[in-house]
């Protein structure tokens, strides 16, 4: 850490650029992204760029306060399609690459998102929410005047629920609306619903003969009581719809074969339930034989890693090799994300993996390379350029230089912690800002939610606050963590607060022992959803934490059953109990009844607005630990849900860290 750098500060995650969703023209000489700021307004805004892989430089395509983002090329490279909230709700709009002014081609009522085009480039697909028996051709915009109108009548009326799936943390309670595949033909300017039903569709992609269109979706009477996703396709003239995955799982992330030949995706068959590992899977349309590439792997398909600053998607995979041979994708293990290759005949091939997080890639089938997108513990993001069968990678862009030249950021020091049962746990341990030998700091064990994700090499405000703070800061992947195979990741479903919990502490033991500057009289614990349950369960079990904070938690999975968003499945999937089956030891889970034996000072943050971990169960322990005198404060967050720590209204996330470094700060 480089002393002659200032501190981080709480508010300096409004000063980044959050680049994201890298796409590689059709000449392979440049590629888009998109760029998400917090604006003068301290509102989220996003604009799309071009980099110019010849003159080695970006520029910026479109100029707005609002949010533009899905940038996708046509094949002939002249237009490019992309989604933006200019004119009020998302929709769909055309921009000449060579320069001129964006067309709004879509003006539907309750917006249009995620474009994509046909291999010919005649049409558009996309996405949009849709009311039943709604005409296309007759889609109007409401105005914001018309919008506020229709959301007042709503809170006029009674909700009436019919359905278990009635509500979920990132839309709130749901209506009549279902999303639907529209294809958008540009000769004609006309739109053709592909898709209908009572059911949400999530386009997937168009085959190269543009005959079909595939999507997932659950289209089974019995939709409303599983956790299941499959494969279809719908043909795009007679809209006739074929289920192409029979097996009962959750299927996704598909793309065809540049012949059309086969389909490649990810997902599983829930052996573990909600612990399973994602594998990758390749459909011969002809055979319609499977193939299971992933079987001899024991980590998982996709991107796991938790931050608090990536906004935007990115890809991660399958993705093609202009041959047919390869399938590129992202994996997750031992920390960090790494790209991979694997062939017809299963073998896998690391094509770059650096103690890093990649967070999503372009391919660029000409040159047979690759633009990553590469964020690490002192590096918000950049993308790279890497090429095929080399390990070497070269930077393209600087998103976040002056304030990477301002501030000091503390790197992460990697620990093996061994369990009670042998089991090796990773952790890191960050030092405080200005660290000086022979002094001792107080120390704060962060916690990560899922439980099935990880922590690991990238970057992390909230860690870097913390240490800029004053603070040692250290945070591990516990049992039940992705990124050690699928025994790791499943041991902690039936044993929540056992063996996680105890990881956690020899954890903070090995600390303790290998770092003497670590003050052992003060230390602090912190975390959200799991992380807010382990930390509930942690001063219940004991005293030797001096102050905890509690975010978005779970105190008493009894109610959590029936209020949370996920409760009515996630419950049996994680404690292995149903609460009608055995409410009791429902009971033992639940570290409300172990609220007695707190004498730790404890701040509850939680979101108005979260259905996930609803705030009844910050409420209950509250007013539990109240009644009980114990230390105990509650902070309530307006308009909140469960993502207030990573894309929540910036002001509140400015606020939610004023708070806890102030509980930190008054106890430790």
């Amino acid at each position: 850490m480089t002393q002659n750098k200032r501190a981080v500060k709480t508010d300096d995650f409004t000063r980044l650029n959050v680049y994201s969703d890298p796409q590689v023209s059709p000449a392979n000489n440049s590629f888009t992204f998109v760029s998400t700021i917090i604006n003068e307004k301290k509102k989220y805004s996003s604009t799309i760029h071009l980099y110019d892989l010849e003159k080695q430089q970006a520029k910026q395509w479109t100029y707005t306060d609002h949010k533009d983002s899905h940038p996708r090329f046509s094949p002939c490279g002249k237009y490019i399609a992309f989604q933006s909230s200019r004119s009020g709700r998302p929709q769909i709009w055309l921009m000449p690459t060579d320069g001129g002014e964006a067309k709004q081609i879509t003006s539907f009522t309750y917006g249009a998102m995620n474009p994509h085009w046909s291999k010919d480039g005649r049409h558009i697909i996309f996405t949009a929410p849709l009311e039943r028996d709604t005409d296309v051709a007759t889609q109007k915009e409401l105005s914001k005047a018309e919008y506020k109108k229709e959301q007042q009548a709503k809170q006029e009326k009674p909700l009436i629920v019919k359905r278990i799936k009635y509500k979920s943390d990132a839309q709130g309670f749901h209506d009549d609306k279902r999303i639907q595949i529209i294809m958008y033909d540009l000769e004609h300017e006309t739109f053709t619903q592909l898709t209908s039903g009572d059911f949400n569709h999530q386009y997937e992609d168009i085959s190269p003969d543009g005959q079909h269109v595939l999507f997932s979706s659950n289209l089974n009477e019995t939709e409303d009581y599983e956790v299941k996703s499959y494969l279809y396709t719908v043909h795009t003239s007679t809209k006739e719809v074929t289920k192409i995955t029979p097996e009962e799982g959750a299927f996704g992330q598909a793309t065809y074969s540049p012949t059309g030949k086969y389909i490649t995706y990810v997902g599983h068959e829930f052996a573990y339930k909600g612990a399973t590992l994602t594998e990758l899977y390749v459909l011969n349309l002809e055979t319609t034989e499977k193939i299971c590439l992933s079987a001899d792997w024991d980590f998982a398909v996709g991107d796991y890693m938790i931050g608090d600053t990536r906004l935007g998607a990115s890809h991660t995979g399958p993705v093609w090799s202009a041959d047919e041979k390869q399938i590129y994708f992202i994996g997750t293990r031992n920390g960090a994300t790494g790209l991979f290759s694997v062939n017809f005949d299963k073998q896998l091939t690391t094509l770059y993996e650096d103690n890093s997080h990649i967070f999503g890639f372009a391919y660029q089938r000409e040159s047979d390379s690759f633009i990553l997108g590469i964020s690490t513990p002192t590096n918000p993001g950049d993308f790279y350029f890497l090429e095929k069968n080399t390990n070497d990678i070269k930077q393209l862009t600087k998103a976040n230089d002056t304030y990477l030249n301002e501030v000091a950021l503390s790197d992460p020091e990697e620990l093996t912690i061994t369990a009670e049962d042998g089991w090796e746990i990773q952790g890191w341990l960050l030092k405080p800002y200005n660290f000086t030998e022979g002094k001792k700091y107080p120390f704060v064990l962060e916690v990560h939610g899922g439980p099935h994700a990880m922590y690991g090499q990238t970057y992390f405000h909230e860690m870097q606050l913390l240490a800029a703070k004053g603070y040692v800061v250290l945070y591990t992947n516990p049992r039940g963590s992705h990124g050690y195979g699928q025994k790791f990741v499943d041991a902690v479903r039936g044993d929540y607060g056992g063996s996680d919990y105890t990881d956690l502490m020899t954890a903070v033991d090995t600390a303790l022992e290998s770092y003497s500057f670590i003050d052992e009289d003060r230390l602090g614990v912190t975390g959200g959803s799991y992380g807010g349950f382990m930390t509930n369960w942690i001063v219940g079990q004991t005293d030797r934490f001096k102050a905890a904070v509690t975010q978005r938690s779970i105190s008493n999975w009894l109610s959590f059953y029936g209020v949370s968003d996920i409760g009515y499945f996630f419950t049996k999937w994680e404690l292995g109990i149903d609460l009608l089956e055995d409410p009791a030891k429902l009971w033992d889970f639940s570290p409300l009844k172990h609220a007695k034996n707190v004498e730790t000072p404890l701040l509850i943050l939680h979101g108005e607005l979260d259905y996930r971990c609803p705030i009844e169960q910050a409420e209950q322990l509250f007013i539990t630990l109240k009644k009980l005198k114990k230390d105990v404060e509650f902070v309530r967050f307006p308009n909140a849900n469960h993502e207030l720590s990573r894309s929540g209204d910036p002001k509140m996330r400015i606020e939610r860290l004023n708070h806890i470094c102030r509980w930190f700060e008054q106890y430790l």
